[in-house]
C-alpha cells in the first residue's frame, strides 16, 4: 500500500506535459486491449494478437487523434469526475463513426463485422472508468500529500478579482496549497471565499503559527504605491517568502495566472510613485532624429536606447565597446522595433570605443547626429581605484574627443550622463566625472551651435556592480552579505526612472547646465541587505538570532569608498519645469586654461605616470580628496619591483 501511494506521490510531481504523454500511452493500450477483448467475446477464445493486429491499428490511428482534438488530455485527472466521462462519450462517439463504416459496413476479411459495434462500447467503459479511477487514486493522493505538509501553503493578500483568481490557478496545479486569505477591508473579515477564510492583517502572526504558512502572495494590483510598500515593510519581519503580482497596468493585457508572480523586488520597497512624464520633452531631442548613445550596451545606455526607440528615431546609432553588450542591446531593439511595425534597419550597431577619435569621427561624419546622450564610462570605483590611467582616459579624454566632434559637427544637444560621486570626490571615478563635466561646461563658453548639459545621479537599482545584484548573488550562495561599513547611505534611483528624466532634464538645456535629480531620501545600506534578506523568506543572523539563515559581515571601506554621497558642491538649486529635475549653477575653468591642463593629463597617460597624473587631477578638481593611498596595480607592482632591485643592488655592492 505505502509503494503504491509513493508511486502515484512520484506521478503527481512529474510535469504535466510527461503526464500527457504518459495518459496517450495507456489509451492506446487501452485501444489495444479493448480490441482483443472484443474479439473474445465474438468468438469465445483468446484469438492471436496477429489475427487482431488490423483493428488495434486501425484503433489506435484513428482513435488517438481524435482523443487529443476533444481535450481529453488537456483535463487534471485528478479532478475527473462525470463531466470527463460525458467529454470521453463524446470523443468515442465520433470514433466509433469511422470505427463501424470499415469493419462492419465495408467489412475486412478475417475480422467479425460485429467487432464494429462491440469494440467502441468497450472503448468507451475502459475509458470511462480509467478516468474515474485516476480521478479518485490522484485525488487522494494529494489530498495526503496536501495534509502531510510536502506541499507550501501560502496566503493571498488581497481578497478582490486578482486574489481570487491566483487561488483558482493555484488549486488547478499541485505546487501549492491556499489556506486563505488577508484582506484589509473589514467587511470582509471572518468570511468564507470559494470555501476559504478571509483573515485581517492583525491575525497574520496567528495565522501563520497555525496553519505552517510559508509564502506570501501579494495580489493588489490596484493598491497604490506607497500602499504596496506600506503592506510589504510589514511583512518583512515574518520571515516569509514574499511573492507579488504585477501592477494594475501590466495586467491589463490579460487574466491573472500563476506565472505572473514575481519576487517582491527591492525597487518595490524603495520606489517613489512615479511621476508622469512630459511627452513633450520626451520627444523634442529624438522623434524624427538622429540619436547616438555612447556606452549604448552599459545599464544606463541600455535603457536610454529603448526609451528612445520608443519616442521614434530617424536612427538611433549605439557605440558601445563591448561586442556581447552590443550584440545584446542590438537583439533587444530589433525585437522592440518588429512588435512595433518600424524599420529594425534604423538601430545601427557600432563597435567602437569613445577614446579612438578617428571611429567617433567616422560615425559623426557618416550620420552627422542631432542628439547624442554620452554614457560610456568606467564607474566601479574599486576598479578605477585600481586602474587610474585607464580611468582617466576612458572618462576624461574620451569625454573631450566625443564632445569636441559634436562641436566640429554642429551637434544641437549633446548630454553627459553623470554621478552623485563627482561632488567633492574621495575617488578617481568621481574625479574623473567631474573633470568629464567640467569638459562641457567650459566647452559650451564658445560652442554656438552645440549645447552641452550633464544630468547628476546617483546609484540606479540593478545596474551592473550595484549592490542589489551582488546582495541576490549572495544570498544565493547562503551568505555572507558583505557590507563595508555599517553606517554607509546611497541615494537610489531605479533605471527606467532615471533615463526617463535624463531625456527630459536634456530636452530642458540652455548650454552649460548641470542638472541634478531629486533622489528622494538616502538609505542605509544596512537596511537595504536586511530587507532583501527578509523579503526573501529568510532571516538575518546576528548576535539577537545566532541560527539565522544569512550573515551580513562588515569587511571594511573599500579604496575610495565615501560613507554618503551629495548632489550637489555648492549652493541652491533652481526648480525646473519637472519636479524631479532641479538646476545647479557651478564654477569652471575657461577652456583656454581646462584645455592645456587636459594636454599635460594626455602627456602623463602616455609617460604612463600614474603620480603625476592623480596629482593633476587633483589640481584641476580642487574638492578631490582621496580618502585612501594611491592603489594602482601596475604603479605598485612597478614600485614592488623596484624596491627589490634596489635591495639586490645594494646587496651586491
Amino acid at each position: 500500500m505505502k509503494r503504491s501511494q509513493t508511486i502515484v506521490a512520484w506521478v503527481l510531481k512529474l510535469p504535466r506535459s510527461v503526464k500527457r504523454l504518459i495518459a496517450l500511452g495507456l489509451d492506446g493500450l487501452i485501444c489495444i486491449i479493448s480490441v482483443y477483448v472484443a474479439f473474445y467475446l465474438r468468438l469465445g477464445f483468446w484469438t492471436t494478437i496477429y489475427a487482431a493486429s488490423h483493428p488495434m491499428i486501425a484503433s489506435i490511428a484513428i482513435g488517438l487523434p481524435i482523443f487529443v482534438s476533444f481535450g481529453l488530455y488537456r483535463a487534471i485527472f485528478r479532478h475527473a469526475g462525470w463531466y470527463a466521462v460525458l467529454s470521453v462519450a463524446r470523443a468515442v462517439a465520433l470514433y466509433s463513426v469511422p470505427f463501424f463504416l470499415i469493419y462492419t459496413i465495408v467489412g475486412i476479411h478475417g475480422i467479425p463485422r460485429t467487432i464494429g459495434i462491440i469494440q467502441p462500447i468497450l472503448l468507451f467503459l475502459m475509458i470511462a472508468a480509467s478516468r474515474l479511477i485516476a480521478g479518485v487514486s490522484l485525488g487522494d493522493a494529494y489530498k495526503a500529500l496536501w495534509n502531510n505538509g510536502e506541499i507550501p501553503r501560502v496566503l493571498i493578500y488581497g481578497a478582490g478579482a486578482a486574489g481570487r483568481q491566483i487561488a483558482s490557478a493555484i488549486r488547478a496545479g499541485t505546487e501549492m496549497r491556499v489556506a486563505g486569505f488577508i484582506d484589509d477591508d473589514a467587511a470582509l473579515w471572518r468570511s468564507t471565499i470559494d470555501g476559504m477564510r478571509v483573515y485581517s492583517p492583525a491575525e497574520l502572526p496567528r495565522v501563520i503559527s497555525r496553519t505552517g504558512v510559508t509564502d506570501i502572495l501579494l495580489a493588489v494590483p490596484s493598491a497604490s504605491r506607497a500602499r504596496r510598500t506600506e503592506i510589504m515593510h510589514a511583512l518583512r519581519h515574518l520571515d516569509l517568502h514574499v511573492r507579488t503580482l504585477p501592477g494594475l497596468l501590466d495586467m491589463a493585457r490579460g487574466s491573472v495566472s500563476v506565472s505572473d508572480l514575481r519576487d517582491v523586488e527591492i525597487e518595490d520597497l524603495l520606489g517613489r510613485p512615479p511621476v508622469p512624464p512630459n511627452e513633450d520633452l520626451l520627444q523634442k531631442n529624438i522623434r524624427g532624429k538622429v540619436v547616438l548613445v555612447t556606452g549604448a550596451g552599459g545599464s544606463i545606455g541600455s535603457e536610454l536606447c529603448r526609451q528612445i526607440a520608443a519616442a521614434r528615431p530617424s536612427l538611433l546609432l549605439l557605440l558601445e565597446a563591448s561586442e556581447y553588450n552590443l550584440y545584446a542591446i542590438h537583439q533587444e531593439l530589433t525585437r522592440q522595433y518588429a512588435a512595433s511595425d518600424l524599420d529594425p534597419m534604423t538601430a545601427i550597431p557600432l563597435l567602437g570605443s569613445v577614446c579612438d577619435a578617428m571611429r567617433v569621427r567616422e560615425v559623426m561624419a557618416t550620420w552627422e547626429p542631432d542628439t547624442i546622450f554620452h554614457a560610456a564610462a568606467y564607474k566601479h570605483v574599486p576598479l578605477v581605484e585600481n586602474n587610474v590611467l585607464e580611468g582617466i582616459r576612458n572618462n576624461v579624454l574620451g569625454t573631450r574627443i566625443v564632445a569636441s566632434l559634436a562641436k566640429e559637427y554642429s551637434v544641437a544637444s549633446f548630454v553627459l550622463i553623470s554621478t552623485d560621486k563627482a561632488v567633492r570626490p574621495t575617488n578617481v571615478m568621481g574625479t574623473t566625472k567631474r573633470l568629464a563635466e567640467l569638459v562641457l561646461q567650459s566647452m559650451q563658453d564658445d560652442a554656438q551651435r552645440t549645447c552641452f548639459s550633464m544630468v547628476r545621479f546617483g546609484n540606479v537599482l540593478g545596474s551592473s556592480g550595484s549592490v542589489v545584484p551582488l546582495f541576490r548573488s549572495q544570498i544565493a550562495r547562503g551568505g555572507p552579505i558583505t557590507l563595508t561599513h555599517p553606517d554607509i547611505t546611497r541615494y537610489f534611483m531605479t533605471i527606467p526612472e532615471a533615463a526617463q528624466l535624463v531625456l527630459q532634464a536634456g530636452a530642458m538645456a540652455k548650454g552649460g547646465d548641470v542638472f541634478v535629480l531629486d533622489m528622494g531620501e538616502p538609505v542605509r545600506i544596512i537596511d537595504l541587505a536586511r530587507n532583501i534578506i527578509e523579503l526573501s523568506g529568510l532571516s538575518v543572523r546576528d548576535e539577537r538570532k545566532p541560527d539565522g539563515d544569512i550573515e551580513i559581515r562588515i569587511v571594511g571601506i573599500r579604496p575610495g569608498e565615501k560613507l554618503y554621497e551629495e548632489l550637489l558642491i555648492g549652493g541652491d538649486p533652481a526648480p525646473t519645469e519637472h519636479p524631479r529635475i532641479m538646476r545647479s549653477q557651478e564654477a569652471y575653468l575657461s577652456w583656454p586654461n581646462l584645455s592645456k591642463l587636459l594636454k599635460e593629463l594626455e602627456n602623463a597617460i602616455e609617460r604612463r605616470d600614474v603620480v603625476g597624473a592623480a596629482e593633476l587631477i587633483g589640481r584641476i578638481v580642487p574638492e578631490y580628496s582621496p580618502s585612501s593611498d594611491l592603489v594602482d596595480l601596475v604603479a605598485d607592482a612597478k614600485s614592488a619591483d623596484d624596491t627589490m632591485e634596489r635591495r639586490l643592488g645594494a646587496g651586491l655592492n
